[in-house]
């Protein structure tokens, strides 16, 4: 299916090339598949030393002593630095900053830094800051964020970093069906396909200037300054290309060596960190525990949610507070409800930090309210899919917070949209040996013992920063002859922006050379790269000023015709009047000129909950649905994947193919997020952090992706009134994956990622483990297909299953 034209070829016989709405290709497309784009990585700089940080083999102890004159010594090593060189009182972190650079007496968690090495060869780099001594006295991690509560502090500012009570209409409601549930979402890693690295140049003044991969170099840039005791204008980040932007390209922990190693030496300084050392240094999704309460009437109408939920921070604030605020506030789903009464907290452990993740809070209480919708549905005899449809939220409805759902809400069209498109074909005219089986190709899957189950799942995702925040964005468009080109320190993290931001001057100026100018610090700050912020504060900026610009180039025209400008318009390269009389390009219009104009966008301002959990905290909302179709081999436990059908509220398609992708990209890593990604951690300490034992998902485990319905219902209040793409489709996936799962098997999958005992069945219905040496006590021949309905899959009339 090929809904909003993604991809396809149908249309006009001459469709605009340029422009809003067109597949309009990326400038460094081309070479980066051919390998060929500058990464952070692949700088280099006359003089160059290496870098490398020591960082804690504990989660938990205390430094009674560190000695870096052996490894000062070593030949080749040029500096060797620790908490005593960076400003007192120092302290790094988004949100909040409330970890210092370097572990001084306490170290909190596993992989902390402690030191930082500069040499002449990355391996002289390693070796040096393995040779520097430091005794630990390791203490008691805690590593139970139930147990953090009572435990002794943690960190100076307390265990608890927030609380939010939320309590909305009669907290005495009750319901005629009740249904219970406890529920565990796990570590997911960021996992970006280049690990961190940068390059710090010192500068004469004694300031730095830092190449790196981040997506908020502003920030960088202040930390960096207010750690070294420098001014802002003495340092200055450089953005390079970014090689995948989540958690990790957001913390400053790799900036502030560099720049202190480059400053100390006198020489550039690079750090490349390998796999191992990126996952221990960056911030991963935050572990959740949920319980809850769901009360409906009869009919399956929900009367009252509660909830109690628990994230866990590790030992750092970061960003843990907005992270709480979303899960609190979407903790009943895209769904119509009464009462609510949710109780969250987000603290402190010696777990591995956590911090921004994609969908962070949304993704983990979506996993859980969807399990409770499927028990509910469960528990009355009522479709799954039918029981979301009795209580979808519309516009006007007002979330748990009190706030009212203003934008777009096509909640109910778009489950309408993945219930009704046609499932993927059973394998009954395939032979038995071609089957795809749950394990791979290879593996001891057998089709007599796989099932199919479908699942559906419907999510919610804020867009733009919440509670108060600031979100703003500065852009200034130029035109000179027939170029254009765009400033605004919008990184482009691959969401697209910069080919965005062509396509709205392409639109407004019908100028077909657009240029975006790399970014640094000197450009007036646009804020991070999440949440939807460049398409709609950012775009919404580079459409201000490029409307200002068109204004300049209008108006002397519509003077010397006695026209006002705004009867002057501009397409397909040429400025006309509304009559036709007046036609000319906007070659000749520009032709000796130079135009320019800078504008700012900013929102309408969000307020912080109160002491209730009530307030206006979010801009806008987008919402998704899913459906995923799988295979489940219930004597191994193994799931496969068949299809995701998406159905997704995107306010207006501004670039088809980008969009896809986008889509395409949110839907796999949900996939990863319900089956194969947990970072393993063992009393605090991370066992193994590598690809070959985290289970990122490959090409081999995509499923088909099917988008459904694209609904373009625009926020009237965004830059053409797009929403975001990508988060919302990763917060739905893994609840409709384990909801497919349960429709096969039964059995309740509370926990993400699914376990392989959480999908084993008993032939005769009930749990059984299966040890690992004996999974397969027989090999039975190809067992035939029986097709059987099942009323746990929810599609009127039962949806076929394959079985023995």
């Amino acid at each position: 299916m090929n809904p909003a034209g993604l991809g396809g070829t149908d249309g006009p016989s001459d469709p605009p090339t340029t422009g809003i709405g067109v597949s309009l290709t990326p400038t460094d497309a081309a070479h980066k598949a051919a390998g060929t784009f500058p990464y952070t990585a692949d700088l280099w700089a006359e003089g160059l030393l290496w870098a490398a940080v020591l960082r804690s083999p504990h989660p938990h102890a205390r430094i009674r002593s560190l000695d870096t004159r052996h490894a000062a010594a070593m030949p080749g090593v040029r500096a060797v630095v620790t908490h005593e060189d960076v400003a007192p009182g120092a302290l790094l972190g988004r949100g909040v900053a409330d970890r210092p650079p370097f572990a001084s007496e306490l170290v909190r968690h596993h992989g902390e830094p402690i030191a930082a090495v500069a040499a002449d060869h990355p391996d002289t780099a390693r070796l040096a800051a393995a040779a520097i001594a430091v005794e630990y006295e390791v203490l008691e991690p805690v590593t139970d964020p139930e147990k953090s509560f009572e435990a002794p502090p943690l960190h100076p500012d307390g265990n608890v970093i927030r609380h939010i009570p939320l309590r909305y209409g009669d907290a005495a409601a009750t319901g005629e069906v009740v249904v219970e549930g406890l529920y565990r979402v796990g570590r997911q890693d960021p996992a970006p396909i280049g690990a961190e690295s940068g390059l710090a140049v010192p500068r004469p003044d004694g300031g730095v200037e830092v190449y790196t991969g981040a997506t908020d170099p502003h920030t960088d840039r202040d930390r960096i300054a207010g750690c070294l005791g420098l001014h802002q204008e003495q340092v200055k980040v450089y953005v390079t290309g970014v090689a995948g932007a989540l958690a990790d390209r957001e913390d400053q922990g790799m900036q502030l060596p560099l720049a202190l190693l480059a400053i100390r030496t006198g020489h550039p300084v690079k750090l490349a960190a390998n796999r191992s050392e990126s996952f221990l240094g960056h911030a991963h999704r935050h572990p959740t525990l949920l319980r809850y309460r769901h009360h409906a009437d009869a009919e399956g109408r929900l009367v009252k949610v509660e909830a109690q939920l628990l994230l866990d921070a590790g030992p750092y604030a970061d960003d843990s507070s907005e992270a709480l605020a979303a899960a609190v506030a979407f903790a009943a789903g895209p769904y119509k409800v009464p009462a609510a009464v949710v109780d969250g907290w987000v603290v402190r452990t010696n777990n591995p930090p956590a911090g921004h993740v994609r969908g962070e809070g949304a993704m983990q209480v979506c996993a859980a309210y969807e399990g409770q919708m499927d028990k509910l549905a469960a528990r009355l005899g009522v479709e799954p899919a039918e029981l979301r449809a009795r209580n979808v939220m519309a516009t006007g409805d007002a979330l748990p917070t009190g706030q009212a759902v203003t934008c777009p809400a096509p909640v109910g069209a778009l489950l309408s949209a993945v219930r009704e498109a046609p499932l993927p074909p059973l394998p009954r005219d395939v032979p038995v040996e071609d089957w795809l089986l749950p394990g791979g190709p290879e593996g001891a899957g057998e089709p007599g013992a796989t099932r199919r189950g479908v699942g559906y799942a419907l999510g919610m995702v804020h867009m733009l920063g919440a509670e108060g925040t600031d979100e703003v964005s500065t852009a200034t468009v130029k035109v000179e002859g027939a170029t254009a080109t765009v400033l605004c320190a919008a990184v482009e993290t691959g969401q697209g922006f910069t080919t965005l931001a062509r396509q709205i001057v392409q639109e407004v100026l019908g100028i077909e050379d657009v240029r975006v100018a790399s970014v640094d610090t000197d450009q007036p700050p646009a804020g991070p790269g999440s949440r939807g912020r460049h398409t709609w504060v950012s775009g919404g900026a580079v459409e201000r000023a490029a409307k200002m610009v068109r204004t300049q180039l209008l108006q002397p025209l519509a003077a010397t015709f006695g026209l006002s400008a705004e009867l002057l318009s501009i397409a397909d390269g040429k400025i006309t009047s509304y009559d036709g009389v007046l036609s000319t390009t906007v070659a000749e219009a520009l032709e000796g000129k130079e135009l320019w104009a800078t504008a700012q966008c900013r929102p309408h301002p969000t307020e912080p909950l109160d002491g209730s959990g009530q307030g206006d905290a979010f801009v806008s909302l987008a919402f998704a649905a899913v459906r995923a179709v799988v295979d489940v081999d219930v004597e191994l436990g193994a799931v496969r994947v068949v299809e995701l059908a998406l159905a997704q509220d995107v306010g207006r398609v501004l670039n088809p193919r980008q969009l896809r992708a986008r889509l395409e990209a949110g839907l796999t890593q949900g996939v990863g997020a319900a089956l194969t990604e947990h970072l393993r951690v063992s009393r605090g300490t991370v066992r193994r952090p590598d690809l070959a034992d985290y289970g990122l998902p490959t090409a081999l485990d995509a499923p088909e992706l099917t988008i459904v319905k694209l609904v373009e219902e625009r926020d009237v209040v965004a830059p053409f009134g797009a929403k975001s793409a990508s988060a919302a489709p990763l917060v739905v996936a893994p609840a409709a994956v384990a909801a497919a799962v349960r429709a096969a098997t039964g059995r309740p999958v509370n926990r993400l990622p699914i376990r392989p005992q959480a999908a084993v069945v008993h032939p005769g219905g009930g749990a059984r483990a299966v040890p690992q040496a004996v999974r397969r006590l027989r090999r039975a021949g190809p067992a035939a297909v029986r097709i059987t309905p099942t009323h746990r899959c929810a599609r009127p009339g039962g949806v076929p299953t394959v079985g023995a």
